[in-house]
Protein backbone atom coordinates (compact mmCIF):
# COMPACT_ATOMS: atom_id res chain seq x y z
CA UNK A 1 0.00 0.00 0.00
CA UNK A 2 1.48 3.40 -1.39
CA UNK A 3 2.57 5.55 2.24
CA UNK A 4 0.54 8.56 1.02
CA UNK A 5 -2.14 6.28 1.58
CA UNK A 6 -1.37 5.34 4.88
CA UNK A 7 0.12 8.55 6.28
CA UNK A 8 -3.87 10.10 4.86
CA UNK A 9 -5.78 7.53 6.88
CA UNK A 10 -3.50 8.04 9.64
CA UNK A 11 -3.73 12.24 9.72
CA UNK A 12 -7.88 11.33 9.81
CA UNK A 13 -8.24 8.55 12.31
CA UNK A 14 -7.43 11.54 15.30
CA UNK A 15 -9.42 14.72 13.31
CA UNK A 16 -12.64 12.46 13.34
CA UNK A 17 -12.36 11.45 17.28
CA UNK A 18 -10.27 8.60 17.26
CA UNK A 19 -10.82 5.05 17.47
CA UNK A 20 -12.65 5.06 20.20
CA UNK A 21 -15.50 7.36 18.30
CA UNK A 22 -15.52 4.94 15.00
CA UNK A 23 -18.76 2.87 15.01
CA UNK A 24 -18.28 1.95 11.38
CA UNK A 25 -15.87 1.84 8.49
CA UNK A 26 -17.52 1.31 4.57
CA UNK A 27 -16.47 3.07 1.39
CA UNK A 28 -18.29 3.55 -1.78
CA UNK A 29 -16.96 4.74 -5.14
CA UNK A 30 -15.54 7.82 -4.20
CA UNK A 31 -16.66 8.37 -0.17
CA UNK A 32 -15.06 7.00 2.95
CA UNK A 33 -18.36 6.21 5.36
CA UNK A 34 -17.70 6.82 8.53
CA UNK A 35 -20.06 6.26 11.27
CA UNK A 36 -19.32 8.64 14.52
CA UNK A 37 -20.56 8.20 17.98
CA UNK A 38 -19.94 11.59 18.93
CA UNK A 39 -19.86 13.92 15.67
CA UNK A 40 -19.03 16.76 17.67
CA UNK A 41 -15.37 15.25 18.26
CA UNK A 42 -15.19 15.92 14.43
CA UNK A 43 -12.99 18.40 13.19
CA UNK A 44 -14.23 19.03 9.78
CA UNK A 45 -12.12 22.16 8.83
CA UNK A 46 -9.20 19.92 9.80
CA UNK A 47 -10.83 17.20 7.41
CA UNK A 48 -11.54 19.01 4.83
CA UNK A 49 -7.41 20.58 5.01
CA UNK A 50 -5.94 17.15 5.01
CA UNK A 51 -4.12 16.45 1.71
CA UNK A 52 -6.02 14.57 -0.57
CA UNK A 53 -9.05 15.13 0.88
CA UNK A 54 -11.57 16.58 -1.87
CA UNK A 55 -14.46 17.49 0.68
CA UNK A 56 -16.50 16.15 3.13
CA UNK A 57 -20.40 15.36 3.69
CA UNK A 58 -21.83 15.55 6.74
CA UNK A 59 -25.49 13.62 7.02
CA UNK A 60 -26.36 13.11 10.68
CA UNK A 61 -24.43 10.84 12.05
CA UNK A 62 -22.61 9.66 8.77
CA UNK A 63 -18.85 11.50 7.60
CA UNK A 64 -18.38 11.06 3.96
CA UNK A 65 -15.30 11.84 3.09
CA UNK A 66 -14.11 12.52 -0.54
CA UNK A 67 -11.04 11.05 -1.79
CA UNK A 68 -11.99 10.20 -4.94
CA UNK A 69 -11.63 6.51 -6.99
CA UNK A 70 -9.00 4.35 -6.40
CA UNK A 71 -7.65 5.99 -3.36
CA UNK A 72 -10.59 5.56 -1.21
CA UNK A 73 -10.23 1.88 -1.61
CA UNK A 74 -6.90 2.09 -0.10
CA UNK A 75 -7.01 4.65 2.49
CA UNK A 76 -10.19 2.90 4.02
CA UNK A 77 -8.39 -0.33 3.99
CA UNK A 78 -5.26 1.98 5.83
CA UNK A 79 -8.22 3.40 8.21
CA UNK A 80 -9.85 0.15 8.87
CA UNK A 81 -6.71 -1.53 10.08
CA UNK A 82 -5.47 1.78 12.35
CA UNK A 83 -8.73 1.29 14.22
CA UNK A 84 -8.53 -1.97 14.40
CA UNK A 85 -4.97 -2.03 15.73
CA UNK A 86 -6.19 0.23 18.58
CA UNK A 87 -9.57 -1.13 19.07
CA UNK A 88 -9.90 -4.41 17.55
CA UNK A 89 -13.97 -5.17 18.64
CA UNK A 90 -14.90 -1.98 16.30
CA UNK A 91 -17.63 -3.47 13.02
CA UNK A 92 -15.53 -2.67 9.72
CA UNK A 93 -15.08 -3.58 6.56
CA UNK A 94 -15.92 -3.19 2.79
CA UNK A 95 -19.58 -4.25 3.47
CA UNK A 96 -19.92 -2.26 7.30
CA UNK A 97 -22.43 0.04 7.47
CA UNK A 98 -22.02 3.57 7.19
CA UNK A 99 -24.99 4.75 9.37
CA UNK A 100 -23.42 3.41 12.50
CA UNK A 101 -23.82 0.79 15.14
CA UNK A 102 -27.61 0.04 16.34
CA UNK A 103 -26.46 1.30 19.92
CA UNK A 104 -25.21 4.56 18.16
CA UNK A 105 -28.85 5.50 16.65
CA UNK A 106 -30.41 4.60 19.94
CA UNK A 107 -28.28 7.55 21.36
CA UNK A 108 -28.39 9.70 18.59
CA UNK A 109 -32.46 9.40 18.60
CA UNK A 110 -33.05 9.94 22.66
CA UNK A 111 -29.46 11.67 23.76
CA UNK A 112 -29.77 15.57 23.56
CA UNK A 113 -26.20 15.51 23.88
CA UNK A 114 -26.46 15.14 20.18
CA UNK A 115 -27.48 18.08 19.40
CA UNK A 116 -23.82 19.38 20.80
CA UNK A 117 -22.00 18.83 17.61
CA UNK A 118 -19.71 21.85 16.30
CA UNK A 119 -20.68 22.88 12.97
CA UNK A 120 -17.84 25.55 13.44
CA UNK A 121 -14.23 25.42 13.11
CA UNK A 122 -12.67 24.22 16.29
CA UNK A 123 -9.96 26.82 16.51
CA UNK A 124 -11.83 29.77 15.63
CA UNK A 125 -14.32 29.46 18.65
CA UNK A 126 -17.75 27.29 19.24
CA UNK A 127 -20.78 28.47 17.52
CA UNK A 128 -24.00 29.28 19.61
CA UNK A 129 -25.60 26.12 20.90
CA UNK A 130 -29.08 26.79 19.87
CA UNK A 131 -27.12 27.01 16.58
CA UNK A 132 -25.67 23.60 16.27
CA UNK A 133 -28.94 22.35 17.87
CA UNK A 134 -30.83 23.72 14.86
CA UNK A 135 -28.02 22.09 12.37
CA UNK A 136 -28.11 18.83 14.11
CA UNK A 137 -31.98 18.86 13.92
CA UNK A 138 -31.62 19.33 10.23
CA UNK A 139 -29.30 16.67 9.78
CA UNK A 140 -31.36 14.23 11.37
CA UNK A 141 -34.53 14.69 10.11
CA UNK A 142 -37.01 11.83 9.42
CA UNK A 143 -36.87 11.92 5.84
CA UNK A 144 -33.30 12.74 5.44
CA UNK A 145 -32.62 9.64 8.03
CA UNK A 146 -34.29 7.49 6.29
CA UNK A 147 -33.08 8.10 3.06
CA UNK A 148 -29.28 7.26 4.43
CA UNK A 149 -30.44 4.23 6.21
CA UNK A 150 -32.08 3.11 3.06
CA UNK A 151 -28.72 4.06 0.78
CA UNK A 152 -26.78 1.86 3.74
CA UNK A 153 -28.52 -1.33 2.46
CA UNK A 154 -28.11 -0.78 -1.22
CA UNK A 155 -24.65 0.68 -1.45
CA UNK A 156 -22.59 -2.36 -0.32
CA UNK A 157 -24.59 -4.01 -3.71
CA UNK A 158 -23.11 -1.99 -5.70
CA UNK A 159 -20.15 -3.63 -6.52
CA UNK A 160 -21.63 -6.95 -7.61
CA UNK A 161 -24.29 -4.84 -9.56
CA UNK A 162 -21.92 -3.31 -11.53
CA UNK A 163 -19.91 -6.08 -12.44
CA UNK A 164 -22.63 -8.86 -13.36
CA UNK A 165 -24.14 -5.25 -15.25
CA UNK A 166 -20.95 -5.04 -17.32
CA UNK A 167 -20.93 -8.69 -18.22
CA UNK A 168 -24.70 -8.57 -19.17
CA UNK A 169 -23.20 -6.09 -21.79
CA UNK A 170 -20.74 -8.11 -23.14
CA UNK A 171 -23.08 -10.95 -23.33
CA UNK A 172 -25.78 -8.41 -25.36
CA UNK A 173 -22.93 -7.53 -27.50
CA UNK A 174 -21.71 -11.20 -28.45
CA UNK A 175 -25.27 -12.26 -28.84
CA UNK A 176 -26.20 -9.48 -30.86
CA UNK A 177 -23.17 -9.50 -33.12
CA UNK A 178 -23.19 -13.88 -33.30
CA UNK A 179 -20.16 -14.30 -31.94
CA UNK A 180 -18.82 -17.11 -29.18
CA UNK A 181 -22.42 -18.64 -29.13
CA UNK A 182 -20.68 -21.41 -27.13
CA UNK A 183 -19.83 -18.77 -24.54
CA UNK A 184 -22.81 -16.78 -24.17
CA UNK A 185 -24.89 -18.66 -22.17
CA UNK A 186 -22.22 -19.36 -19.57
CA UNK A 187 -22.16 -15.69 -19.61
CA UNK A 188 -25.45 -15.23 -18.86
CA UNK A 189 -26.21 -17.16 -16.09
CA UNK A 190 -22.99 -15.67 -14.52
CA UNK A 191 -24.39 -11.98 -14.59
CA UNK A 192 -27.70 -13.42 -13.99
CA UNK A 193 -27.33 -15.09 -11.23
CA UNK A 194 -27.11 -12.81 -8.62
CA UNK A 195 -30.11 -10.50 -9.89
CA UNK A 196 -32.23 -13.83 -9.30
CA UNK A 197 -30.90 -13.42 -5.62
CA UNK A 198 -30.68 -10.21 -5.20
CA UNK A 199 -33.38 -9.84 -2.65
CA UNK A 200 -31.78 -12.16 -0.23
CA UNK A 201 -28.91 -9.23 0.08
CA UNK A 202 -31.12 -7.04 0.36
CA UNK A 203 -32.74 -8.92 3.47
CA UNK A 204 -29.33 -9.47 4.82
CA UNK A 205 -28.67 -5.71 4.51
CA UNK A 206 -32.00 -4.71 5.41
CA UNK A 207 -31.70 -6.59 8.92
CA UNK A 208 -27.96 -5.98 9.62
CA UNK A 209 -28.99 -1.65 9.22
CA UNK A 210 -31.72 -1.80 11.01
CA UNK A 211 -30.50 -4.46 14.27
CA UNK A 212 -31.85 -7.82 13.38
CA UNK A 213 -30.01 -10.88 12.93
CA UNK A 214 -28.62 -10.91 9.05
CA UNK A 215 -29.22 -14.52 8.67
CA UNK A 216 -32.86 -13.87 9.48
CA UNK A 217 -33.66 -11.60 7.07
CA UNK A 218 -32.23 -13.13 4.60
CA UNK A 219 -34.48 -16.04 4.72
CA UNK A 220 -37.24 -14.31 4.72
CA UNK A 221 -36.70 -12.06 1.66
CA UNK A 222 -35.75 -15.63 0.28
CA UNK A 223 -39.11 -16.35 0.58
CA UNK A 224 -39.95 -13.57 -2.38
CA UNK A 225 -37.54 -15.32 -5.06
CA UNK A 226 -38.19 -19.14 -3.84
CA UNK A 227 -40.00 -20.81 -7.05
CA UNK A 228 -42.91 -22.63 -4.27
CA UNK A 229 -44.56 -19.18 -3.96
CA UNK A 230 -45.89 -20.18 -7.45
CA UNK A 231 -48.36 -22.40 -5.09
CA UNK A 232 -49.66 -19.85 -2.99
CA UNK A 233 -52.81 -17.99 -4.02
CA UNK A 234 -53.06 -14.47 -2.24
CA UNK A 235 -56.40 -12.18 -2.77
CA UNK A 236 -57.47 -14.25 -5.43
CA UNK A 237 -54.38 -14.49 -7.10
CA UNK A 238 -51.64 -16.72 -7.62
CA UNK A 239 -48.22 -15.11 -6.72
CA UNK A 240 -45.29 -15.72 -8.77
CA UNK A 241 -41.46 -15.79 -7.70
CA UNK A 242 -39.77 -12.75 -7.54
CA UNK A 243 -43.61 -10.84 -7.10
CA UNK A 244 -42.38 -7.49 -5.59
CA UNK A 245 -38.31 -7.36 -6.11
CA UNK A 246 -36.42 -5.68 -3.88
CA UNK A 247 -39.40 -4.03 -2.17
CA UNK A 248 -40.53 -6.63 -1.10
CA UNK A 249 -37.67 -8.34 0.35
CA UNK A 250 -36.89 -4.80 1.96
CA UNK A 251 -40.16 -4.58 3.39
CA UNK A 252 -40.29 -8.57 4.33
CA UNK A 253 -36.73 -8.29 6.67
CA UNK A 254 -37.79 -4.90 8.00
CA UNK A 255 -40.72 -6.79 9.10
CA UNK A 256 -38.95 -9.40 10.78
CA UNK A 257 -36.20 -7.28 12.60
CA UNK A 258 -39.34 -6.22 14.10
CA UNK A 259 -40.75 -9.58 14.81
CA UNK A 260 -37.44 -10.54 16.10
CA UNK A 261 -36.36 -7.38 18.48
CA UNK A 262 -40.29 -7.75 19.76
CA UNK A 263 -39.41 -11.17 20.94
CA UNK A 264 -36.41 -10.58 22.80
CA UNK A 265 -36.73 -9.84 25.80
CA UNK A 266 -40.49 -11.68 26.22
CA UNK A 267 -39.01 -14.93 25.15
CA UNK A 268 -37.93 -16.90 28.21
CA UNK A 269 -33.80 -16.82 27.78
CA UNK A 270 -34.01 -20.38 28.08
CA UNK A 271 -36.10 -20.69 24.66
CA UNK A 272 -34.88 -17.80 23.24
CA UNK A 273 -32.46 -19.31 20.86
CA UNK A 274 -35.71 -22.22 19.65
CA UNK A 275 -38.47 -19.67 19.59
CA UNK A 276 -37.26 -16.17 18.46
CA UNK A 277 -36.16 -17.46 15.39
CA UNK A 278 -38.82 -19.63 14.09
CA UNK A 279 -41.70 -16.94 15.80
CA UNK A 280 -39.51 -14.45 13.43
CA UNK A 281 -39.40 -16.42 10.37
CA UNK A 282 -43.07 -17.69 10.86
CA UNK A 283 -44.90 -14.41 11.33
CA UNK A 284 -42.76 -12.56 8.76
CA UNK A 285 -42.85 -15.24 6.50
CA UNK A 286 -46.61 -15.70 6.29
CA UNK A 287 -47.18 -11.80 6.37
CA UNK A 288 -44.33 -11.75 3.32
CA UNK A 289 -46.94 -14.50 1.29
CA UNK A 290 -50.56 -12.95 2.42
CA UNK A 291 -49.46 -9.10 2.13
CA UNK A 292 -46.21 -7.92 1.29
CA UNK A 293 -45.60 -9.58 -2.32
CA UNK A 294 -48.24 -8.65 -3.38
CA UNK A 295 -48.75 -4.83 -2.20
CA UNK A 296 -44.51 -4.39 -3.12
CA UNK A 297 -45.58 -5.85 -6.61
CA UNK A 298 -47.98 -3.48 -6.83
CA UNK A 299 -45.60 -0.54 -6.19
CA UNK A 300 -43.01 -2.21 -8.01
CA UNK A 301 -45.44 -1.96 -11.01
CA UNK A 302 -45.98 1.38 -10.28
CA UNK A 303 -42.82 2.42 -10.04
CA UNK A 304 -41.87 1.01 -14.01
CA UNK A 305 -45.17 2.61 -15.13
CA UNK A 306 -44.47 5.84 -13.70
CA UNK A 307 -41.05 5.99 -15.01
CA UNK A 308 -42.16 5.30 -18.72
CA UNK A 309 -44.64 7.49 -18.75
CA UNK A 310 -42.62 10.43 -17.21
CA UNK A 311 -39.88 10.01 -20.33
CA UNK A 312 -42.34 9.05 -22.80
CA UNK A 313 -45.40 11.53 -22.04
CA UNK A 314 -42.72 14.94 -20.30
CA UNK A 315 -39.55 13.47 -21.53
CA UNK A 316 -37.48 16.26 -22.16
CA UNK A 317 -38.75 18.63 -19.36
CA UNK A 318 -38.25 15.39 -17.20
CA UNK A 319 -34.86 14.76 -18.35
CA UNK A 320 -34.04 18.23 -17.94
CA UNK A 321 -34.65 18.46 -14.17
CA UNK A 322 -33.62 15.29 -13.37
CA UNK A 323 -30.25 16.10 -15.45
CA UNK A 324 -30.10 19.41 -13.79
CA UNK A 325 -30.80 18.47 -10.13
CA UNK A 326 -28.75 15.30 -10.06
CA UNK A 327 -25.24 17.13 -9.28
CA UNK A 328 -26.57 18.69 -5.89
CA UNK A 329 -28.24 15.01 -4.93
CA UNK A 330 -24.81 13.82 -5.52
CA UNK A 331 -23.09 17.24 -3.35
CA UNK A 332 -25.64 16.16 -0.27
CA UNK A 333 -24.72 12.08 -0.77
CA UNK A 334 -28.10 11.44 -1.80
CA UNK A 335 -27.93 10.05 -4.84
CA UNK A 336 -27.27 6.67 -3.59
CA UNK A 337 -31.07 6.35 -2.35
CA UNK A 338 -32.24 6.32 -6.08
CA UNK A 339 -30.07 2.48 -6.33
CA UNK A 340 -33.31 0.94 -5.05
CA UNK A 341 -35.56 2.79 -8.25
CA UNK A 342 -32.93 1.40 -10.48
CA UNK A 343 -32.89 -1.94 -9.12
CA UNK A 344 -36.60 -2.29 -9.41
CA UNK A 345 -36.00 -1.31 -12.85
CA UNK A 346 -33.65 -3.30 -13.71
CA UNK A 347 -35.72 -6.44 -12.09
CA UNK A 348 -38.42 -5.38 -14.44
CA UNK A 349 -37.57 -4.66 -17.47
CA UNK A 350 -33.86 -5.53 -17.51
CA UNK A 351 -32.70 -1.88 -17.59
CA UNK A 352 -33.21 1.03 -15.58
CA UNK A 353 -34.27 4.32 -17.77
CA UNK A 354 -33.38 6.49 -15.49
CA UNK A 355 -29.84 6.23 -15.11
CA UNK A 356 -28.79 7.51 -18.93
CA UNK A 357 -30.43 10.32 -18.07
CA UNK A 358 -28.76 11.15 -14.67
CA UNK A 359 -25.82 10.11 -16.09
CA UNK A 360 -25.74 13.72 -18.04
CA UNK A 361 -25.26 15.54 -14.96
CA UNK A 362 -21.34 14.67 -15.22
CA UNK A 363 -21.26 15.58 -18.69
CA UNK A 364 -22.21 19.08 -17.49
CA UNK A 365 -19.80 18.63 -15.19
CA UNK A 366 -16.58 17.89 -17.47
CA UNK A 367 -17.72 20.71 -19.60
CA UNK A 368 -17.45 23.05 -16.94
CA UNK A 369 -14.37 21.78 -15.79
CA UNK A 370 -13.17 22.32 -18.94
CA UNK A 371 -14.50 25.70 -19.36
CA UNK A 372 -12.94 26.73 -15.94
CA UNK A 373 -9.28 25.57 -17.35
CA UNK A 374 -8.94 27.34 -20.46
CA UNK A 375 -10.34 30.56 -18.54
CA UNK A 376 -7.89 30.46 -15.55
CA UNK A 377 -4.49 30.36 -17.38
CA UNK A 378 -2.70 31.08 -14.88
CA UNK A 379 -4.15 29.29 -11.60
CA UNK A 380 -1.70 26.56 -11.86
CA UNK A 381 -3.06 24.79 -9.22
CA UNK A 382 -6.71 25.00 -9.88
CA UNK A 383 -5.60 23.47 -13.35
CA UNK A 384 -3.78 20.97 -12.07
CA UNK A 385 -6.38 19.74 -9.93
CA UNK A 386 -8.99 19.69 -13.30
CA UNK A 387 -5.76 17.34 -14.86
CA UNK A 388 -6.24 14.87 -12.50
CA UNK A 389 -9.80 14.74 -11.56
CA UNK A 390 -10.73 14.90 -15.37
CA UNK A 391 -10.22 10.94 -16.36
CA UNK A 392 -12.39 9.98 -13.29
CA UNK A 393 -14.98 12.61 -14.61
CA UNK A 394 -15.00 11.28 -18.05
CA UNK A 395 -16.08 8.20 -16.78
CA UNK A 396 -18.95 9.89 -14.47
CA UNK A 397 -17.29 9.54 -11.64
CA UNK A 398 -17.48 13.56 -10.99
CA UNK A 399 -17.33 14.09 -7.52
CA UNK A 400 -13.65 15.46 -8.05
CA UNK A 401 -14.46 17.49 -10.29
CA UNK A 402 -17.66 18.81 -7.86
CA UNK A 403 -15.53 19.19 -4.81
CA UNK A 404 -12.52 20.00 -6.20
CA UNK A 405 -13.24 22.60 -8.67
CA UNK A 406 -16.72 23.82 -9.17
CA UNK A 407 -18.66 23.97 -5.71
CA UNK A 408 -15.30 26.07 -4.10
CA UNK A 409 -15.80 28.40 -7.00
CA UNK A 410 -19.83 28.34 -6.80
CA UNK A 411 -20.74 29.81 -9.89
CA UNK A 412 -19.41 27.09 -11.95
CA UNK A 413 -21.42 24.33 -9.77
CA UNK A 414 -24.67 26.16 -11.28
CA UNK A 415 -23.21 26.46 -15.24
CA UNK A 416 -22.00 22.32 -14.64
CA UNK A 417 -26.26 21.87 -13.54
CA UNK A 418 -27.22 23.87 -16.54
CA UNK A 419 -25.12 21.71 -18.55
CA UNK A 420 -26.45 18.40 -17.24
CA UNK A 421 -29.44 19.73 -17.58
CA UNK A 422 -29.00 19.99 -21.38
CA UNK A 423 -28.18 16.65 -21.48
CA UNK A 424 -30.86 15.23 -19.60
CA UNK A 425 -33.24 16.74 -21.92
CA UNK A 426 -31.86 15.28 -25.43
CA UNK A 427 -31.75 11.72 -23.71
CA UNK A 428 -35.46 12.87 -22.66
CA UNK A 429 -36.52 14.16 -26.12
CA UNK A 430 -35.92 10.95 -27.80
CA UNK A 431 -37.53 9.33 -25.17
CA UNK A 432 -40.71 11.33 -25.75
CA UNK A 433 -39.92 9.68 -29.64
CA UNK A 434 -40.02 6.40 -29.18
CA UNK A 435 -36.59 5.74 -28.45
CA UNK A 436 -35.65 4.61 -25.05
CA UNK A 437 -32.34 4.37 -23.70
CA UNK A 438 -31.38 2.27 -20.60
CA UNK A 439 -28.64 1.07 -19.04
CA UNK A 440 -28.31 -2.94 -17.34
CA UNK A 441 -26.81 -1.64 -14.20
CA UNK A 442 -25.97 0.99 -11.93
CA UNK A 443 -22.85 2.76 -10.55
CA UNK A 444 -20.90 4.03 -13.66
CA UNK A 445 -21.68 6.65 -16.17
CA UNK A 446 -20.10 8.85 -18.70
CA UNK A 447 -17.86 6.83 -21.12
CA UNK A 448 -18.14 3.91 -18.56
CA UNK A 449 -21.86 3.29 -19.39
CA UNK A 450 -21.31 2.93 -23.06
CA UNK A 451 -21.03 -1.27 -22.27
CA UNK A 452 -23.98 -1.45 -20.36
CA UNK A 453 -26.53 0.00 -22.83
CA UNK A 454 -29.39 -0.82 -23.33
CA UNK A 455 -33.32 -0.32 -24.81
CA UNK A 456 -36.01 -0.90 -27.12
CA UNK A 457 -33.65 -0.07 -29.82
CA UNK A 458 -30.64 -1.61 -31.73
CA UNK A 459 -26.94 -0.86 -30.08
CA UNK A 460 -26.20 1.67 -32.69
CA UNK A 461 -28.89 3.75 -31.58
CA UNK A 462 -28.73 3.85 -28.53
CA UNK A 463 -25.46 4.46 -28.26
CA UNK A 464 -25.87 7.82 -30.65
CA UNK A 465 -28.56 8.75 -28.47
CA UNK A 466 -26.32 8.47 -25.30
CA UNK A 467 -23.36 9.78 -26.99
CA UNK A 468 -25.64 12.78 -28.22
CA UNK A 469 -26.58 13.61 -24.85
CA UNK A 470 -22.82 13.27 -23.99
CA UNK A 471 -22.08 15.73 -26.06
CA UNK A 472 -24.56 18.04 -25.63
CA UNK A 473 -23.83 18.34 -21.65
CA UNK A 474 -20.37 18.57 -22.57
CA UNK A 475 -21.15 21.77 -24.79
CA UNK A 476 -23.77 23.74 -22.91
CA UNK A 477 -21.71 23.46 -19.38
CA UNK A 478 -18.72 24.45 -21.25
CA UNK A 479 -20.50 27.39 -22.87
CA UNK A 480 -22.32 28.40 -19.78
CA UNK A 481 -19.42 28.11 -17.58
CA UNK A 482 -17.19 30.04 -20.13
CA UNK A 483 -20.04 33.04 -20.80
CA UNK A 484 -21.47 33.24 -17.09
CA UNK A 485 -19.72 31.02 -14.70
CA UNK A 486 -15.82 32.26 -14.57
CA UNK A 487 -16.40 36.07 -13.72
CA UNK A 488 -13.97 38.51 -12.99
CA UNK A 489 -14.97 37.75 -9.38
CA UNK A 490 -15.03 34.31 -9.96
CA UNK A 491 -11.05 34.69 -11.71
CA UNK A 492 -10.52 36.71 -8.14
CA UNK A 493 -11.61 34.15 -5.92
CA UNK A 494 -9.50 31.63 -7.46
CA UNK A 495 -6.14 33.56 -7.35
CA UNK A 496 -6.59 34.27 -3.57
CA UNK A 497 -8.02 30.83 -3.00
CA UNK A 498 -11.40 32.44 -1.67
CA UNK A 499 -14.75 30.72 -2.44
CA UNK A 500 -16.17 32.81 -5.10
CA UNK A 501 -19.64 33.26 -3.00
CA UNK A 502 -18.14 35.51 -0.31
CA UNK A 503 -16.62 38.69 -0.34
CA UNK A 504 -12.94 39.19 1.15
CA UNK A 505 -12.72 38.46 4.50
CA UNK A 506 -15.86 37.02 5.06
CA UNK A 507 -14.39 33.33 5.06
CA UNK A 508 -11.44 31.41 5.42
CA UNK A 509 -9.58 30.48 2.03
CA UNK A 510 -11.12 27.19 0.33
CA UNK A 511 -9.56 24.27 1.36
CA UNK A 512 -10.84 22.03 -1.54
CA UNK A 513 -8.69 23.88 -4.35
CA UNK A 514 -5.25 22.86 -4.62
Amino acid sequence: MPTDDRATAAALLPLVGGPANVTSVAHCMTRLRLGLADPSRADEEALRAVPGVLGLVVDGGSYQVVLGPGVVGRVTAAFEALVRAARPTVTAGPAARDAGSTDERRRDAGSTGAGSRDTGTKGAGVRDAGVKGARWRRDAAPVRTALRRLAAVFVPLVPALVGCGVLAGVDGLLVNAGLLPRLTPALAAVASAFMALIAVFVGVNTAKEFGGTPVLGGAVAAIVVYPGVAKVTAFGVTLAPGQGGVLGALAAALLATCVERGCRGRVPAALDVLLTPTLTVLVAGLATLYGLMWAAGAVSTAIGTAANWLLTTTGAFAGLVLGGLFLPLVMLGLHQALVPIHATLIEQQGHTVLLPVLAMAGAGQVGAALAVYVRLRHDTALRTTIRSALPAGLLGVGEPLVYGVSLPLGRPFLTACVGGAAGGAFVGFFAMLGDKVGATAIGPSGWALFPLLAGNRGWGTLLAIYAGGLLTGYAVGFAATYLFGVTDHVMAAAGSGRPADDPPGDRPPSRSVR
